[in-house]
């Protein structure tokens, strides 16, 4: 229960000269809003091209492919990162990339909300987390993550080696964008997580050190026709 908040609000409004405190938003009319300008005449293909550039900047390898070919280019990079304990999402995503029964085959583990704390331990233990975004800003390489009980937070965060499937049709120009898509959603996640790359910090003397709070390497596949 909110204690005191008239009262608050009241010396609030008294500081700022008004007799009580207004209940309407303020109109704002901005002459401009470059927010909405940027990028806003790119295709999906350039939007793309944006996207790629950008890895280049924050060390993150970038793969393009199908539907057809995605379990291809997924068991090449896992390879990559030479296979091991994987740790995935319980997204329905992974059945509509009939990519489900493949990563069920490896050595792997899919996200379990009935066992708790045991998902976070063998996320620990993984070599390698997989995830699919939801939303992706172009201009900066961010994937956003909607966690839930069934994705877990620490799915990108603990495993050593992280990849993440990026949908073409989730690519958007830039953080504006993200920002409108969440408030479209019904209910939005208690943790939204926007990741660009692998973990990198330089608060030291500006000496980059890579996995100090995150996976050392990450990998994006981008999978045109979904």
């Amino acid at each position: 229960m909110i204690q005191n908040r008239e009262a608050f609000l009241q010396t609030i409004a008294t500081q700022l000269g008004h007799s009580k405190p207004s209940l309407m938003k303020p109109e704002r009319n901005w002459k401009h809003l470059p927010q909405h300008e940027v990028l806003k005449e790119a295709s999906a293909d350039e939007l793309v091209e944006i996207l790629v550039e950008h890895c280049a900047n924050i060390h993150t390898t970038v793969k393009i492919c199908s539907q057809s070919t995605l379990k291809q280019t997924l068991e090449e990079t896992f390879a990559t990162y030479n296979n091991g304990q994987i740790i995935y999402s319980d997204d329905a995503r992974f059945e509509q990339l009939q990519i489900e029964s493949f990563i069920a085959a490896q050595q792997s583990f899919k996200w379990d909300p009935t066992q708790g704390d045991t998902n976070i331990e063998i996320a620990e233990r993984a070599n390698i987390g997989l995830v699919i975004s939801d939303i992706t800003l172009a201009e900066s390489a961010t994937i956003m993550l909607q966690s839930s009980a069934k994705r877990g937070r620490t799915l990108s965060f603990l495993p050593e080696n992280s990849i993440a499937i990026i949908p073409k049709s989730s690519i958007v120009p830039r953080m504006t964008q993200a920002a409108e898509f969440l408030r479209k959603q019904s209910t939005v996640a208690s943790c939204v997580s926007f990741i660009t790359g692998p973990s990198n910090s330089a608060d030291i003397e500006m000496n980059l050190v890579v996995g100090v709070h995150g996976p050392v390497r990450m990998t994006y596949i981008i999978v045109e026709d979904f």
